[in-house]
């Protein structure tokens, strides 16, 4: 009679525990980065910042509309190719997720978010800087980082005011980001009253660049501004290093990564790079900043390469919005998010203009001395 009892209980407490699981809350986020090709290693970084803040939520017990959520992170791989990111955007939006972080690269978050404004799914980009992305009137896309008027702008200043660029060459690798910050770049040199000597463009896949280092060689520069992402810029240092090119290389967030001295086999000098970091943290924020670092560190045994605190930071504000709204549908959170304002992140404090971009977006200026990347200084 006894074991009886004990089954019986058992049972009940199985069905109890059944119960409880079928009234948690399944929340379902997208994360889409190129976790293969020339730039996996950003991906990946991405990759691991969103799936530290879900284990992070998961772990804390969070709760939406008084029901225990459960994350769950739907990771796709662009490959950094438009196509391949309309084709996965098509994908989740099937999936039914709750919302989406990402995509890394300008050239495939733009196509993708009219697939996600569509379906009526909010995005965050954490990485996307080409200004047409939150410019297309969609209601559903977000970024958490400053655009490339900002970025171009103020490194096309630099060059002119600060390392008094007397004969500045301009290459990009023709992608939306790429060729986007160049153009700001020029803009703002001109605007600054230096001019362009050269301007050159190649792609991202390529590795030979002798002819149009060649042709800026001729211009005898100090600046090489290079729109594009790491990858590429690693061995066009060691060429214009074997051409006798000894100018500055400036450049934007992708090229702003700890694996550049690696890609660019030693043939980086002291304090020849000069990039900036869509983003930046100052004063008391540091220590939020360091404390995530050790932590992803701790957690994936791996440095962060770049984007991975905006990734995190920008789940965090979905999840927010959704905690606030009391829902995880987006037709409830999405409005509740597009009022974001001043939440506190490892990456800053985040607020939302009318457009989707963030408010007060900083910047952070960095060199290379040896394989260390090195803060010149934080701009707003």
């Amino acid at each position: 009679m006894q074991m009886k009892f004990n089954v019986l209980c058992a049972a009940a407490a199985l069905m109890l525990a059944g119960a409880a699981s079928a009234q948690d809350l399944v929340v379902r986020i997208g994360h889409v980065g190129p976790t293969s090709g020339g730039i996996a290693h950003l991906g990946k970084d991405n990759e691991n910042g969103a799936r530290m803040a879900i284990d992070e939520l998961n772990a804390k017990g969070v709760t939406i509309g008084g029901k225990k959520a459960k994350f769950e992170l739907l990771a796709e791989d662009d490959a950094a190719d438009p196509k391949q990111g309309s084709a996965v955007a098509n994908k989740l939006v099937d999936s039914r997720v709750n919302g989406v972080i990402g995509h890394l690269n300008s050239g495939t978050t733009i196509p993708a978010s009219k697939i996600y404004s569509a379906a009526g799914i909010p995005q965050i980009s954490p990485s996307a800087t080409n200004p047409q992305y939150t410019r297309q009137g969609f209601k559903t896309a977000f970024r958490v980082v400053a655009d490339d008027v900002h970025l171009g702008g103020t490194l096309g200043r630099y060059a002119v005011r600060e390392l008094k660029g007397k004969s500045i060459a301009v290459i990009d690798d023709r992608t939306a980001y790429g060729q986007g910050v160049a153009e700001e770049f020029a803009k703002a040199v001109k605007a600054s009253g230096g001019s362009i000597a050269s301007s050159q463009f190649t792609n991202d896949k390529a590795t030979d660049f002798t002819a149009i280092l060649t042709a800026v060689k001729a211009t005898k520069p100090d600046v090489v501004f290079y729109g594009g992402m790491d990858a590429v810029a690693g061995p066009m240092l060691r060429q214009m290093k074997q051409l006798g090119i000894n100018a500055k290389m400036l450049g934007g967030d992708g090229i702003c990564t700890s694996k550049l001295p690696e890609l660019a086999g030693g043939a980086m000098a002291d304090n020849q790079v000069i990039c900036a970091e869509a983003g930046g943290v100052e004063g008391t924020q540091k220590a939020g900043m360091d404390a995530f670092r050790a932590a992803y560190k701790k957690k994936f045994g791996i440095d962060v390469q770049l984007y991975a605190p905006y990734v995190y930071d920008a789940v965090n504000v979905m999840v927010a919005a959704m905690v606030k709204a009391g829902s995880a549908d987006p037709k409830a959170y999405l409005p509740v998010m597009a009022k974001t304002d001043g939440y506190k992140g490892v990456t800053g404090t985040i607020s939302f203009d009318e457009k989707g971009d963030i408010k007060n977006g900083a910047l952070t200026l960095f060199t290379y001395k040896g394989p260390q990347r090195t803060e010149i200084k934080v701009v707003r």
